[in-house]
């Protein structure tokens, strides 16, 4: 299963819940195991993550992630051990013995024929089908394999020893082991002598022709393999894992040294492309957070923890004693970069990283898109007080209309009740609804025709409340924003105008900044403008804008 590279979907460091229940699972799964050997292997308080990751196949593999080893796997609802939680726990599994040669096989992802194992004196372990065994050499009883029995013992002995005997998923050298920290089998004496002395000539000639047939049978089983794979290009690549589970096969570097050089390699990036004179002082944890993390290449995880300097303050003292940047505490326990040496040779000479092929892939599918402005429209609610002017349309009270379709239903109204002033087709005389819809109650009795301009009103002059009366002005206003590709949104209320100021900043270099007031989200690129004629703007979010977007 591991036999060729796998892609890390996610690193993430396991709940409290979470670990109590795979505590509870091991104990169910492994009864052999005490409560102390449980807490041994599932520790209450040490860091142990969860890499969920998809092998070349395409299975979905959960690994727990224990001090930078895999000690356990899960499949289809199935817990497995690896290889270094058996070198600690070797009696955890029936084990079963092969040959050193059977090894290479089973690395490359064949599965062990019963021709290749070693049948000791006592006997092979009683298993059934389907049972989850292990997998050990002659002469050392840690385990080099784990795999699933394809038959039972009975069926094995039926069978003349001959046959696909175990279904391996994981195995000492493959990528899984890899992720850990590439430490070798312990060397555990058997239990029990090795098969019967095969000195004498005749049992030499047994052992080597059982031998020589699993053989055979092993690399027929790669070959079959081999050929119904398809090799893509994805599956060739090592995708990095983050944190404690990296799959890149580095040059026999420690898991610290490879921290150090991803620390160096970050801080370098975020120096030579993010940090900028204008942007100095910068805090210390702004450089780490903002800059640095997002410098980080994809699949990997930035831990000073598991580094050499443990801690942020002490690999910028040595950087500052490098001289590349200098270190103040500006306030009291907080500390800033106030200067950076732009000309060093180590920022000069880096060369920024280019992505790996997974991750150009994964940046070209979501790569942002051009922005496309929302489109704003205003409309508008019809209330309580003009249900009577609207009835006969079939609009009730919280209907929402368009300012078009307002006028058209008022203009139709007002011609057929006979309402337009013969005399001057401008005038509309007011009917009893029309006067209680739009006049105040002091109006009433006093003003008995409108203009068209003064009946229908207009949303620039709503805007400006420059119409005391005017059907859009009695209605409850509101609007609507539809964003490319998704669902108009309707709110009520009216939208805010966005307000810009300038105000000269107090140097030399006379840079305006801008001011931008009741944009909240409806305006996701602010920073934009910021870009052009070198002015700096800055984004203030009104709250009472938030709360009447809902956003």
């Amino acid at each position: 299963m591991f036999a060729k590279a796998f892609r890390v979907k996610s690193n993430t460091a396991i709940k409290g819940s979470d670990r109590r229940k795979l505590r509870a699972d091991v104990a169910a799964v492994f009864p052999t195991l005490g409560t102390d050997q449980v807490s041994e292997l599932v520790p209450g308080k040490e860091e142990l993550n969860i890499v969920k990751l998809y092998a070349h196949r395409g299975d979905a593999v959960t690994v727990y992630v224990s001090g930078g080893n895999p000690i356990l796997f899960e499949l289809e609802k199935n817990l497995y051990p690896t290889v270094y939680t058996l070198w600690s726990y070797p009696d955890l599994l029936p084990t079963f013995t092969t040959w050193p040669l059977v090894l290479e096989k089973l690395v490359g992802g064949a599965d062990l024929m019963l021709p290749g194992l070693v049948v000791p004196p006592a006997g092979l372990p009683q298993v059934q089908k389907g049972d989850l065994c292990a997998v050990a050499l002659v002469g050392n009883r840690a385990p080099v394999a784990v795999g699933v029995a394809a038959m039972s013992t009975a069926e094995m002995l039926a069978s003349g020893l001959k046959g696909r005997g175990f279904c391996v998923l994981h195995s000492y050298q493959d990528h899984l082991w890899r992720s850990g920290d590439k430490s070798s089998p312990p060397s555990i004496a058997p239990l029990a002598l090795n098969p019967p002395d095969l000195s004498e000539g005749k049992g030499c000639v047994k052992a080597d022709t059982a031998l020589q047939g699993a053989m055979r049978q092993l690399t027929l089983e790669e070959e079959v393999q081999q050929r119904c794979e398809e090799k893509s290009p994805s599956e060739a690549t090592e995708d990095p894992g983050p944190g404690g589970l990296h799959v890149d096969p580095m040059d026999s570097k420690t898991l610290q040294e490879q921290m150090d050089e991803l620390l160096q390699t970050c801080f370098l990036h975020a120096l030579k492309c993010y940090v900028r004179k204008a942007d100095l002082p910068l805090l210390t944890s702004t450089l780490l957070g903002s800059h640095m993390f997002s410098c980080c290449p994809e699949g990997r995880q930035l831990d000073i923890k598991k580094s050499s300097y443990k801690k942020l303050s002490k690999f910028l003292q040595h950087m500052q004693q490098e001289q590349i940047i200098q270190v103040q505490e500006l306030s009291k326990g907080v500390e800033s970069i106030v200067a950076v040496d732009w000309k060093h040779p180590r920022i000069t000479s880096f060369v920024i990283p280019e992505p790996s092929p997974t991750s150009q892939t994964i940046q070209e599918g979501s790569r942002e898109q051009p922005y496309h402005p929302p489109d704003i429209k205003p409309l508008y609610c019809v209330p309580a007080s003009m249900t009577l002017l609207f009835q006969e349309s079939g609009h009730k009270k919280g209907s929402v209309l368009e300012g078009s379709e307002v006028r058209t239903f008022v203009i139709n109204y007002a011609k057929k009740n006979d309402l337009v002033d013969a005399d001057n087709k401008n005038l509309v005389k007011l009917d009893p609804i029309l006067c209680d819809c739009i006049l105040e109650k002091d109006e009433q009795h006093t003003v008995t025709k409108l203009p068209w301009d003064s009946l229908l009103g207009s949303s620039h002059c709503v805007s400006l409340h420059k119409h005391r009366h005017g059907c859009l002005e009695k209605l409850q206003p509101a609007y609507q924003v539809t964003f490319p590709g998704q669902e108009p949104i309707v709110k009520k209320g009216r939208i805010c105008p966005i307000d810009i100021t300038l105000a000269q900043k107090a140097s030399n270099k006379k840079k305006s900044i801008g001011f931008l007031e009741n944009t909240s989200k409806a305006w996701k690129r602010p920073l934009n403008l910021a870009r052009r004629n070198d002015r700096l703007l800055f984004h203030v979010v009104d709250p009472v804008e938030i709360q009447a977007l809902g956003w």
